[in-house]
């Protein structure tokens, strides 16, 4: 049962001021997990040289936060129905912020990998606490009626947020790449004090934590989205990749058995018997397949095909992001009127159509001529992301907020996870069917045009320790006299990696054709509202 927890009114002025405060309060706590996805991958070069890490080794510390993040956002949804969303938010923000300030104080040596890869794990462990609990707060003080526009700000300013990391990343690393982690602590600052100032009451459930549950799940996350980010590295024929693949996957499991028999199981998963949380889930994980990889294979994409710097890379970005941040609020409008299904749908079908045709033009080298195919893809994300998480949570068992955004987020960022792997393989796979033909057709003898091509490719995906191709002899001339056609190659092999993101966008299609349609409007989950607030 829930009981609450300094319970009363944000002010004397009525509910709307504090509806204002505590939104712009869990944007600014949120903001920092979203900038922190992409800002440290610009200042990776500069991390590398001056702590002298390889590439591989810096693909750990990147991990790390991914694999945090993917096996503790469960536990951190079930912690804010607990102990409470604001008590969550509040501990979570503090978690990541000392973590950050830790990150960017890591001696030089040989143990600034390890010190490094810790911080980073649990500032991934605060981000998985901060959000799910970030998004029951915005759901408790908003009513069922008004949650989907406010949802839709919330999903749309902070996944645009995302598109400033890089941005902010190249700044900041001129003067020191430490920065790019000590910046997290004005945001964190603002955020606390928001949140104290809108008095956001907290509810409790009076439930035991689920510890063998939560042990089941973060070693099943963890081991099963190790095995598919080390997949390029490790290889797809490497008994390693599978054993923690297979073997996550079956400890996951075995987590979903043991919840069915738990009497306060960690993941309520009677929820899977909704269909439309079953719909809004499956298109999620299809959604996320395209939205988060698309963040590296496009910068990537700039830097190699297009000769652009990290910061010019960023702005290619923007693209994207301008048709994400009005469709999000045009989603959450349709969600308030029509429901999840509409926008869903509309969605999907931009998006898939939006990649398809993005794909089309990577090989014209010309980032003016793919603006409105970016935008048009971006668009259909935005439509997405509100609406069906939105959804989702409406559809709460007893309103349990903070663990059905757990389990949502959880599925959002396996799905990311799988999504680089499977598209990372791809891309090499297919640079270095493209490089060896360059190379071949150039006189280079074939066993030689393959070695050269898998370097070659593994550079320009950053699956090698060295990132630029060196050597000596005939084949090294040859490889370097022919780097405007690579960059072509490289091109033509990310025009497989967009049309994958079409087709995944497909599929949520037809996922999105199952939804039941209309609203959750439950008496039980508008009384929990109006109660939280």
């Amino acid at each position: 049962m829930y009981t609450k927890h300094r319970a009363g009114s944000a002010s004397a002025g009525g509910g709307a001021p504090s509806q204002s405060v505590a939104l712009a309060a869990m944007m600014f706590a949120v903001a920092m997990t979203f900038i922190d996805q992409t800002i440290v991958s610009i200042a990776t070069p500069a991390i590398v040289d001056e702590l002298g890490l390889s590439a591989s080794g810096m693909q750990w510390v990147v991990n790390s936060y991914l694999l945090a993040l993917a096996a503790f956002f469960a536990l951190g949804g079930r912690l804010a129905d607990l102990l409470g969303p604001r008590r969550i938010v509040v501990t979570g923000t503090l978690v990541f912020v000392v973590s950050s300030v830790l990150c960017g104080c890591v001696p030089r040596g040989d143990f600034a990998l390890t010190w490094l890869i810790v911080f980073r794990s649990t500032q991934g462990l605060g981000a998985a606490l901060l959000f799910p609990a970030a998004l029951a707060v915005v759901v408790a003080v908003f009513p069922v009626e008004r949650r989907g526009r406010a949802l839709a700000l919330f999903f749309g300013v902070t996944g645009a947020l995302t598109a400033i990391g890089p941005l902010l990343g190249g700044w900041l690393t001129d003067w020191t790449w430490r920065a790019i982690f000590w910046v997290n602590v004005p945001v964190a600052i603002v955020a606390l004090i928001l949140t104290a100032m809108a008095h956001v009451s907290d509810r409790r459930r009076d439930e035991p934590l689920d510890v063998p549950g939560a042990a089941l799940i973060a070693v099943g996350m963890g081991v099963s989205v190790l095995g598919f980010q080390q997949a390029s590295a490790w290889g797809w024929d490497s008994a390693v990749t599978w054993v923690c693949v297979v073997g996550g996957l079956g400890v996951l499991y075995v987590f979903c058995r043991y919840e069915l028999r738990t009497v306060h199981p960690l993941v309520k998963l009677a929820v899977f018997r909704d269909r439309a949380f079953v719909v809004d889930s499956f298109v999620l994980f299809f959604a996320m397949l395209a939205f988060v990889p698309l963040f590296f294979f496009a910068s990537v994409y700039a830097q190699v095909s297009l000769s652009a710097s990290p910061n010019q890379a960023a702005l290619y970005l923007l693209y994207f992001f301008a048709g994400f941040a009005l469709a999000s609020q045009w989603g959450g409008r349709i969600l308030d009127k029509r429901g999840a299904r509409p926008a869903m749908k509309l969605g999907c079908a931009a998006g898939a159509v939006g990649f398809a045709l993005w794909a089309g033009t990577l090989t014209d080298l010309s980032m003016h001529d793919q603006w409105p195919y970016a935008a048009l893809a971006g668009a259909g994300i935005g439509f997405i992301l509100a609406p069906a998480s939105t959804d989702a949570v409406n559809r709460a068992i007893d309103a349990s907020y903070g663990e059905v955004t757990g389990v949502t987020q959880t599925i959002r960022n396996y799905a990311a996870s799988v999504g680089l792997a499977l598209f990372g393989t791809l891309l090499t796979h297919s640079m270095t069917d493209n490089v060896r033909d360059t190379l071949e057709s150039r006189g280079v003898p074939s066993e030689a045009a393959g070695d050269a091509a898998r370097s070659v490719a593994e550079s320009v995906t950053g699956s090698a320790d060295d990132q630029r191709f060196s050597g000596g002899g005939a084949v090294a001339d040859t490889v370097r006299e022919s780097m405007s056609a690579i960059r072509m190659d490289f091109a033509e092999a990310n025009q497989w990696v967009f049309y994958g993101m079409a087709i995944a966008l497909g599929i949520g299609f037809l996922g999105a054709l199952r939804h039941p349609g209309g609203t959750q409007r439950s008496e039980e989950t508008s009384d929990d509202s109006r109660a939280l607030r």
